[in-house]
Formats: C-alpha cells, sequence, structure tokens
C-alpha cells in the first residue's frame, strides 16, 4: 500500500543545509497500522509530510499503491498534534471543512456520534475541552473515508486517561474501517498499543534503527498483559540503545 524508498530530505542547502531524514525505507500493508517512534526533534515529522506529499524528498521517493506521491491526495488525510479548528466554526462545521473543500454532501453527524461529541455539533472550540478538540480534528480527518490516515502525536499532552480513551476510539474506528495508517508518536506505550509493526529511528537525521512486530496489537486488553509490558521493554531498549 505505501512504500517509502530511500527517503532523503534535507532542509536549505550549503553551509546551512539541515539533514532531517536519510535513507528511509519501509512499507505498510494495505489496512495495516504502523506506528513510527523516535527522539524529538528526529525528524519524524517531516518524514510524514512527505508521505502527505506536502513536503517534497530530496532524494528517493513514496508511493501510494504503486503510485509516486507528488502532491496531496484525495485518498490521504493528516491528523496534526494542533487540531487546527477554526475557532469561529462549530463542531460541525469544523468536522465538515474538509469535506466542502472537496465539494462533498456527506453528513459529519455518524462519525461525530462514533467518537462521542454527538450533543456537541453546534459548539465552539473554545467551549469544548482539549481532549473533544482532538477528536474534533480525527473526526474531521475520517469524515474523508480516507485510505490513508497519518497522524501526527495526535494525543499529545493529554491527561493519562483522556490519551487512553481516545487511543481506544482510534483502534474501534481502525477495526471498523480498516483504513491504513501510520501514527507518529514519542510515547513507547501508545506505539505498542496502536502499531502492528513500530518502525524505530535514530536520532536527527533520521534513519531506521529497528522494525518491530507486534502481533498482539488490536485488543483493548492488550495494554494489561505481560506480552504488552514485554514489546514496550523490547521498544525502550532499542531506543536507549540508539541514544
Amino acid at each position: 500500500m505505501i512504500e517509502i524508498q530511500n527517503l532523503c530530505l534535507v532542509y536549505g542547502s550549503g553551509r546551512e543545509a539541515v539533514p532531517a531524514v536519510e535513507e528511509v525505507s519501509f512499507s505498510v500493508g494495505d489496512g495495516e497500522m504502523v506506528a513510527v517512534v523516535g527522539p524529538s526533534g528526529c525528524g519524524k515529522t517531516s518524514l510524514l509530510l512527505a508521505i502527505d506529499g506536502l513536503v517534497r524528498p530530496t532524494s528517493g521517493r513514496v508511493l501510494i499503491e504503486g503510485e509516486e506521491v507528488r502532491g496531496v491526495r484525495r485518498d490521504v488525510a493528516l491528523i496534526l498534534q494542533d487540531a487546527g479548528l477554526l475557532p469561529w466554526k462549530t463542531v460541525r462545521q469544523n468536522a465538515g471543512l474538509a469535506l466542502r473543500i472537496q465539494k462533498r454532501r456527506e453528513s459529519v453527524d455518524g462519525i461525530l456520534a462514533a467518537l462521542g461529541l454527538n450533543g456537541f455539533e453546534r459548539r465552539f472550540p473554545a467551549e469544548l475541552s482539549e481532549g473533544m478538540r482532538r477528536r474534533v480534528g480525527i473526526a474531521r480527518a475520517l469524515a474523508l473515508r480516507p485510505r490513508v490516515l497519518l497522524m501526527d502525536e495526535p494525543m499529545a499532552n493529554l491527561d493519562s486517561l483522556t490519551r487512553e480513551r481516545i487511543q481506544n476510539l482510534l483502534l474501534d474506528l481502525w477495526w471498523e474501517m480498516r483504513f491504513t495508517a501510520i501514527l507518529v508518536t514519542h510515547d513507547i506505550e501508545e506505539a505498542v498499543f496502536l502499531g502492528q509493526r513500530i518502525v524505530v529511528l535514530s536520532p536527527r537525521p533520521a534513519r531506521v534503527r529497528a522494525v518491530v512486530e507486534n502481533p498482539g496489537m488490536g485488543e483493548h486488553d492488550y495494554r494489561g498483559s505481560p506480552e504488552f509490558l514485554e514489546r514496550a521493554k523490547v521498544l525502550r531498549r532499542i531506543l536507549e540503545e540508539n541514544g
């Protein structure tokens, strides 16, 4: 489904050049959810932006269904850490924004209900908790019914219980919709809970240091299992060994 082939990203040129991603290669199967982890500032977001087509690779390429990514695609949705809601628009209007831009007439009420936002459709972002604002951002992306969902730390800086609730919601929606997903996160437990495979990146410039298989992913009770704890321990050890 997604192929990242020898991807390199360099910002600037000459003496001012800053390499962000170097020779990164990995693939994501159709309907698979892969987590990407690495140190802060290692290039995780740059990698995601290149997959989305918002940043052009310096070298290498990204393929989706065999077609090289050369710009933003209609079947790919991106969720950023900042939900990016428009403060003067309601929950329903924010959730349906991408649909209106694409001139599509689908209702967003079903996805809002699935994310526990029914009854808040007419509220404005300032009237919502941070967790609810994040859910509106997720609703806006999923309203497009994307083939590919890219997520850049969508649950960062939330309290533990809110974070777990949204993780559970994302898992339920993935089971229902079976979109292909890449989740960038700095949280080890989140990566283990939501990644069927976990790609570990090095400090900047990002290189793939390991790909950890995670066959137990997919059930809510996985979080408390011995297998989950062991996988998190393995992931933590790899990150520590790579700085």
